[in-house]
C-alpha cells in the first residue's frame, strides 16, 4: 500500500502536468508536505473552537502584522498562506456561498507567501524557503487549480459543471475553462471577474 505522502506526490505530479503548471522540486516537496499534514485527522481542528487554522484570514493577517516577534510573524504568515492554499484548492466549492470567495483566498494566500518571501530573504535560516514562498506567491492561482485536480483525483469524481462554471467566472481558472470545454461549454470573457495580482 502506498503512503499518503507517496499518493500526494504522484497526484500532484499528475495534476501539475494536466494543468501545464511547473514548479521547482523544493516547492513540490513543500506542497506535498502541506497536503500530507492537512490530510491527517490529528492536524484538523474543529471549527467551533474559533482558533488555529479556522480563524478568518483577515484576523490571521491582523495577528501576524500586530506581533512584535519577527519569527512569530513569519510563522503566522506561513500558516495563513498554507491554510488559504489548502482551502481554495480542496474546498473551493464550500467557498461559493460565503461572504468571501475563492478570489479572496487567492489574494490573501498569495499576499502572505509574497510577504514571507521578502521577509525570509533577510534571515539566513529562513532564506532556504524564500524561493519556495516566492514561487508559491507567483503561481498561487495556478496551484489552486492544481489542488482542485488533486482533490478530483483523490475523490475519484469530477466536479459539478455548474460549480466549475462559477469558479471560472470568479477566477478565470484555466483548469475550469478546460473542464468546461471538455463538457462542450465554451466560456466567454463576458462577465469574468478574474483575480489579477
Amino acid at each position: 500500500m502506498a503512503s499518503l505522502e507517496g499518493f500526494f506526490r504522484d497526484s500532484l505530479d499528475a495534476a501539475l502536468a494536466a494543468n501545464h503548471v511547473t514548479i521547482e522540486r523544493e516547492t513540490s516537496r513543500y506542497v506535498v508536505n502541506l497536503l500530507t499534514l492537512h490530510a491527517r485527522s490529528d492536524a484538523v481542528e474543529h471549527e467551533s473552537t474559533g482558533s488555529g487554522r479556522n480563524r478568518p484570514l483577515a484576523l490571521m493577517l491582523a495577528e501576524a502584522v500586530a506581533t512584535e516577534s519577527r519569527q512569530e510573524r513569519l510563522f503566522l504568515l506561513q500558516r495563513l498562506g498554507d491554510f488559504a492554499l489548502f482551502t481554495a484548492g480542496f474546498f473551493a466549492d464550500s467557498l461559493r456561498d460565503r461572504a468571501v470567495g475563492i478570489d479572496y483566498y487567492i489574494g490573501m494566500g498569495g499576499g502572505a507567501y509574497r510577504s514571507l518571501a521578502q521577509d525570509s530573504r533577510s534571515s539566513i535560516r529562513a532564506a532556504a524557503l524564500a524561493e519556495v514562498f516566492a514561487e508559491l506567491a507567483a503561481k498561487f492561482p495556478g496551484l489552486v487549480d492544481v489542488l482542485n485536480e488533486v482533490r478530483a483525483i483523490a475523490s475519484g469524481r469530477d466536479a459539478d459543471l455548474l460549480r466549475v462554471y462559477e469558479q471560472w467566472l470568479l477566477t478565470g481558472s484555466p483548469r475550469a475553462s478546460r473542464l468546461l470545454m471538455a463538457a462542450g461549454v465554451t466560456p466567454t470573457q463576458q462577465g469574468i471577474r478574474r483575480y489579477e495580482h
